[in-house]
């Protein structure tokens, strides 16, 4: 029992997705598993166009001498919040290792987690949507079919 104590369901709708990771990744760290749910709806600030277009200068990154080395890109909005609380934890140290593996990421809600989501008052947005991206937008332009 103790351990499902320690699981937090972290909903992710209107939060900006840096502020939304780096509370993540400091809750993994600390020893909890977290489950972050709604992942399409995490914000990114700025410009759609410019956002979307630096995004697609970052998909272009790639091997000259064998495409086979070429960065694997995520294109599912999942991924993408995986790889930037990736980012911001120790990975090749072993309390990184395990820290990811107390991390779960989701498109939408599962039923297990249901009316159990809480949200991060410090990763809300507090401007206008017309001034945010959503992760599901960005992931669409990408090639994400979801």
């Amino acid at each position: 029992m103790a351990e499902l104590e320690r699981e937090l369901v972290i909903d992710a709708t209107n939060s900006i997705a840096g502020r939304l990771c780096s509370k993540v990744a400091k809750l993994l760290l600390e020893g909890y598993r977290v489950v972050v749910v709604n992942s399409e709806r995490a914000l990114i600030s700025g410009n759609r166009k410019s956002v979307i277009r630096e995004w697609k200068e970052y998909l272009e990154v790639g091997s000259v001498i064998n495409p086979k080395h070429t960065p694997r890109h995520p294109r599912r909005p999942d991924r993408i919040i995986t790889e930037m609380i990736r980012g911001m934890v120790p990975r090749y140290k072993p309390k990184g290792i395990k820290a990811m593996k107390r991390l779960r990421v989701y498109i939408g809600t599962p039923e297990a987690y249901k009316g159990r989501a809480r949200v991060l008052e410090e990763a809300m947005a507090r401007r206008p949507p017309a001034f945010y991206t959503t992760i599901g937008e960005l992931a669409k332009e990408l090639g994400w079919k979801g």
